[in-house]
């Protein structure tokens, strides 16, 4: 796992914008981390990377919001208000998982099959764990298969 040090949401946004600018089509980022982490502030700097135009929000009561990118379309899950894996499926979220584009889901660890259904997947998987450290400082910790 890498970790990253973000001082600042304007940081955290920049690593972000970073993974969107080289993210391949197929990419699943999966986000874990309390609430006000920064998982969010990670999309959308992931989202201008791609080239989304669009203001980039939380999709908690949506679940997904879908975004055209220049490079790529972005999809962002959000599974905070699905509390059980019966839900997520009932939901019909398992197409996202292999996107045309890059999926996002916050609260991964919601979905306790993510991890299970990696090596039947095609596409490429990364799992993402941000702790708040202090009020404006966040630790990133990631997969890092060549970010």
């Amino acid at each position: 796992m890498a970790t990253f040090i973000s001082h600042s949401p304007a940081e955290t946004e920049s690593l972000g914008e970073h993974w969107g600018r080289v993210a391949p089509r197929g990419l699943v980022i999966g986000l874990s981390g309390d609430l006000g982490s920064g998982k969010t502030q990670l999309v959308k700097g992931l989202a201008r990377g791609l080239g989304v135009k669009a203001p980039v929000r939380s999709p908690t009561f949506t679940l997904v919001n879908e975004y055209a990118g220049d490079r790529l379309r972005l999809f962002h899950l959000d599974l905070y208000r699905l509390e059980s894996p019966d839900q997520i499926i009932g939901a019909g979220l398992e197409e996202y998982l292999q996107p045309d584009g890059v999926t996002v889901i916050e609260w991964a660890e919601r979905w306790p099959a993510l991890n299970a259904e990696r090596g039947a997947r095609s596409a490429e998987f990364r799992h993402v764990q941000i702790e708040t450290l202090e009020r404006t400082v966040r630790r990133i910790m990631y997969e890092d298969p060549g970010a």
